[in-house]
């Protein structure tokens, strides 16, 4: 509780006022428990919270390392939004970085496997302007 879902709350309370740094700096702790079997959050919410941080403060690189984390665990998010959202945000961190080939291919990724979603949900809406000013 104290080392992992307290922090992890507060970080996304404090990302939610727009106040990222205070978020890394409340989930530099959890990072070892990034991979534990939770039974509540187990879908590598701290890293998820700490990559959204880093792009909230434009460090490109920082979030994409904490979106892979996702990706590559997919045994974690299989059942959780963050795990097909980290496709998106791993996205929007490369195109932050200036790889657009590789933005494109990760907002192609998320874009192919919510290609049934409810096309009113707004980060759906989001990725997919996105990914038309990326064609350009």
């Amino acid at each position: 509780m104290q080392h992992y879902f307290i922090p992890t709350i507060r970080a996304a309370i404090k990302l939610q006022q727009h106040d990222p740094a205070t978020a890394i700096d409340l989930l530099r702790g959890t990072a070892k428990y990034d991979l534990v079997v939770t039974r509540s959050f187990d879908f590598i919410y701290p890293a998820y919270i700490r990559g959204l941080a880093y792009l909230e403060l434009g460090d490109g690189r920082s979030a994409a390392a904490q979106f892979q984390k996702l990706i590559d665990n997919p045994g974690f998010t299989v059942r959780h939004v963050t795990g097909p959202l980290a496709w998106l945000q791993l996205g929007r961190a490369q195109k932050m970085m200036g790889d657009e080939a590789s933005a494109r291919k990760w907002y192609e990724d998320f874009l192919a496997l919510w290609k049934d979603a409810d096309p009113d949900v707004p980060i759906y809406q989001q990725a997919k302007a996105e990914y038309a000013k990326l064609r350009k």
